[in-house]
């Protein structure tokens, strides 16, 4: 019955977040409240879970919410706007180009293993110049989570941790037979990006008799009021590389990184403190909005994993499973990972999925690496395309996008992709 109303709930919260007639902060609220008390949990009970679930997302929260209101201090202040400048010189208005930086930049910026720094750093910087080349944002999140998910295979990442820890084994192990994997994955996600942006190369001329003229004639096609900023800019520059270098080597907590930064990105561009109050007052808004979408999603993580929801639809996928396939769980659960991350997050697939996969298929001959490698590789490069990763909320934030629209217009290429890093990885004998 707890399974029964656990992925009730899930399937519930995955069509209505593409239905998108609801609000995340409703359906992520409401319909896992609902499920705990359907499924007899008292309300001293739930807001143990809420508490729990709280807590994991809070600093993801915090962080986001200074974060909005660093970078649009920065884009005020003409940061991005030379940048952008520059990035159009390189590419001079070639789509195809402009994908392949996408991936590279992306690649780089997740070197730390945080989905939400990548989102941070990559999009204020690459959303104008998608505008200006009439090139899909979507297309834009797509290229940063696929590349962002082939570096998410690295041991101070996620998903390799949670592994680690269920098999007792040191990360760095688990990655290094990983490392071809990836390096296989980049060189065909340069093919696929070629791919994608020479379709998407089409659909621009298509779009470009409908470019709102006002939103184009504010992007940064020539020199800007940013070149002429004097001290100000370069003191920018080197603002926002220090906060990014403090964000990567981890000296400080993210959310202290941010503040600081704030604090100085005012102090250096609005003195006065009648327009600091004013810039907060201009971004507080849209940093406030995604937080509580942050804090919903904590949430709806704490119930259903507080009451066991989701340990128990874990369990259920592998006994509505035929005997015949037993032996071969490991590598059907792989090659369906990615649909399994519309319905259950990253903790419910490696923490209770995963034990429960290995244990079977070990009866039957299977190393327990060979399980992990087809259940990471089959599933890791949909990190950012579950309504369940924080991290994807904060990148749809940034760039005023819908998860629903996101999902269906992102989920089929990324399983596609998916399944060609998984079927390279099988040949080669990761698994």
């Amino acid at each position: 019955m707890l399974s029964l109303i656990g992925l009730s709930a899930i399937l519930a919260i995955v069509f209505l977040l593409l239905n998108g007639r609801v609000g995340p902060i409703v359906v992520l609220t409401l319909v896992p409240l609902i499920a705990a008390l359907v499924a007899g949990f008292s309300f001293v009970e739930i807001g143990e879970y809420f508490n729990q679930g709280l807590l994991k997302v809070m600093n993801i929260a915090a962080m986001f919410m200074f974060a909005i209101l660093f970078f649009g201090i920065m884009q005020d202040a003409g940061l991005f706007d030379v940048l952008i400048n520059k990035l159009l010189v390189v590419i001079k208005g070639n789509v195809i180009v402009a994908g392949i930086v996408t991936i590279i930049v992306a690649a780089v910026a997740h070197i730390d293993g945080s989905g939400a720094s990548t989102f941070l750093i990559t999009i204020p910087a690459l959303l104008p110049l998608y505008r200006q080349l009439n090139m899909s944002p979507y297309l834009m999140i797509l290229l940063i989570g696929l590349s962002a998910s082939i570096l998410n295979m690295l041991p101070w990442a996620g998903p390799l941790g949670r592994v680690a820890t269920v098999l007792e084994v040191n990360p760095v192990t688990l990655w290094i037979p990983l490392i071809p994997v990836q390096i296989m994955a980049f060189f065909l996600l340069l093919a696929f990006t070629f791919y994608l942006a020479k379709k998407e190369k089409t659909l621009t001329l298509q779009r470009q008799s409908g470019v709102n003229k006002v939103e184009k004639a504010s992007l940064p096609e020539e020199a800007t009021g940013s070149e002429k900023a004097g001290w100000r800019y370069y003191a920018n520059v080197l603002l926002t590389l220090c906060t990014v270098g403090f964000l990567v080597s981890s000296l400080l907590p993210p959310v202290l990184v941010f503040m600081i930064a704030v604090s100085l990105a005012l102090l250096v561009n609005y003195p006065n403190q009648v327009e600091q109050f004013e810039q907060l007052k201009k971004h507080a808004p849209g940093a406030v909005v995604m937080s509580t979408i942050i804090f919903s999603a904590g949430v709806f993580l704490g119930i259903l994993k507080g009451t066991g929801m989701l340990t128990a639809v874990a369990q259920s996928l592998v006994t509505i499973i035929p005997p015949v396939f037993v032996p071969y769980l490991h590598l059907i659960i792989g090659f369906f990972g990615i649909p399994l991350e519309l319905v259950l997050n990253t903790d419910a697939y490696y923490f209770a999925l995963f034990p429960v996969i290995d244990e079977i298929v070990s009866t039957h001959g299977v190393s327990s690496l060979s399980a992990a490698y087809a259940m990471i590789i089959g599933n890791i490069l949909g990190t950012f395309i579950s309504p369940f990763s924080p991290a994807l909320w904060l990148a749809l934030g940034l760039a005023r996008l819908e998860m629903g629209q996101y999902i269906r217009y992102a989920f089929f290429w990324v399983w596609g992709f998916a399944l060609a890093v998984y079927f390279l990885a099988y040949i080669v004998g990761v698994f």
